[in-house]
C-alpha cells in the first residue's frame, strides 16, 4: 500500500484528482525516507549481531521493536520540526565595484506542488516581505513535479504578493524541465501571473547600476556559455549571477562575477545523503570566496519528497551588498 503511494504520487497526476495525488505523494515520499532509515538501522543491527553473537538474544525480544519505534518517532518528529523552522541566513557582501547598498533575499528550491502547498507558500512570502528587500531571487526548482496543483490552488496569487523595489526574478531548475518540459507555455503563463520575470541565459541592468544575470539550467543542452552572456556587458559595473546548480564555480572568479547564488543540492536534505552531496560538489552548502567573487550555495527553502530535515536546514538568505 505504502509503496503504491510512491507510484501514484509520481504518475497519478496524469489521471487522478489533485487531492488524491497530494495524499499519495505526501505519504509515499515520507515512507521512502523512513524506509531508508529502517534499512540503515537493520544493516547496523546485522553487523553488530555478526560481530557480537550474544546480541542475538537482545535483538530478538520485543523491547527491541519498542525502542526502535520510539527512536524512529523521535528522529522524524525532530526532522519535521527542523524542516518547519526555516533559518534566516544573513550574508554581508563587500564588493570592489561601486554600488548603492542593496538588500537581496535569495531563495531556492521551493518545490511547490503536491508536497508543498499554498498555506506554506504564504508563510514564506511573509518571511520575504518582512525583510523589505530591494531584490528577490528565486534560483530554480520553484515547481516540483507538476504544474497542476499550482494552477488549481492559484499559487501565482500568493507569489504575486512578494514585494521588492527592483522586482522578483527567477531562473529555471531541473524540476522546471521535469514538471513542465512539454508545456513550457503554461509554465511561463504561471510566472507571468505571479509577476516573476524569468531570466534564461539573459542579463539585464537594474537601476542603471548593476547587472543581474540569470542562467538556464543544465537540463538545457543549448544553454549559452557564461563568456557569451557577459560579452556585451560593461563589466566595470557589479555583476550578480544566479544559476540553479552549483557547477563550474571557478568560472565565477575567471569572469569577475561579484556575487553568485545557487541551490539544487538541498545539502542532501537528510544524513547520510548530505555526506554524499558534500563529496559531489565543491560546495554543497554555504559561503565560498574565490578572489573577489562571493558565492553562496543554499540548502533550499523547500524540500523534495518527505518533509524532514535531519542534519540539514531549510533557509532563506538575506544578502546585504555594499561597496568596499
Amino acid at each position: 500500500m505504502l509503496v503504491s503511494c510512491v507510484f501514484l504520487g509520481f504518475l497519478g497526476g496524469y489521471f487522478l484528482p489533485v487531492s488524491v495525488v497530494t495524499i499519495a505523494y505526501r505519504v509515499g515520499m515520507a515512507w521512502l525516507i523512513i524506509m531508508m532509515y529502517l534499512l540503515l538501522i537493520f544493516l547496523v543491527v546485522d553487523v553488530v549481531r555478526w560481530v557480537v553473537p550474544m546480541q542475538k538474544i537482545w535483538f530478538g525480544n520485543g523491547y527491541t521493536f519498542m525502542v526502535l519505534a520510539v527512536v524512529m518517532t523521535a528522529v522524524f518528529t525532530y526532522g519535521h520540526v527542523r524542516y518547519r523552522n526555516i533559518v534566516r541566513v544573513e550574508l554581508p557582501v563587500v564588493i570592489h565595484k561601486e554600488i548603492s547598498p542593496l538588500k537581496i533575499v535569495a531563495i531556492s528550491d521551493l518545490h511547490l506542488g503536491y508536497g508543498i502547498g499554498k498555506t506554506e507558500l504564504k508563510r514564506w512570502v511573509s518571511l520575504i516581505n518582512n525583510e523589505n528587500p530591494d531584490l528577490v531571487l528565486l534560483a530554480g526548482d520553484i515547481i516540483d513535479n507538476d504544474l497542476r496543483p499550482l494552477i488549481k490552488h492559484d499559487m501565482a496569487a500568493a507569489l504575486r504578493h512578494i514585494n521588492a523595489r527592483h522586482g522578483v526574478y527567477a531562473c529555471l531548475g531541473n524540476h522546471e524541465y521535469i514538471g513542465a518540459a512539454q508545456k513550457f507555455s503554461q509554465l511561463f503563463d504561471f510566472f507571468d501571473a505571479a509577476n516573476i520575470m524569468v531570466l534564461r541565459n539573459t542579463a539585464i541592468i537594474l537601476n542603471d547600476e548593476f547587472y543581474l544575470i540569470g542562467r538556464d539550467d543544465y537540463s538545457n543542452l543549448n544553454r549559452k556559455p557564461l563568456s557569451e552572456l557577459l560579452q556585451p556587458l560593461d563589466t566595470t559595473k557589479p555583476l550578480i549571477l544566479f544559476d540553479h546548480q552549483p557547477f563550474d564555480l571557478d568560472e565565477t572568479e575567471q569572469h569577475c562575477i561579484d556575487l553568485r547564488f545557487a541551490g539544487h543540492t538541498h545539502h542532501g536534505q537528510v544524513v547520510p545523503i548530505s555526506w554524499i552531496t558534500g563529496k559531489m560538489y565543491e560546495v554543497s552548502h554555504g559561503y565560498l570566496r574565490k578572489g573577489n567573487s562571493h558565492i553562496y550555495v543554499s540548502s533550499g527553502m523547500g524540500i523534495w519528497g518527505g518533509k524532514f530535515r535531519i542534519g540539514t536546514r531549510s533557509e532563506y538568505v538575506v544578502m546585504k551588498v555594499i561597496s568596499e
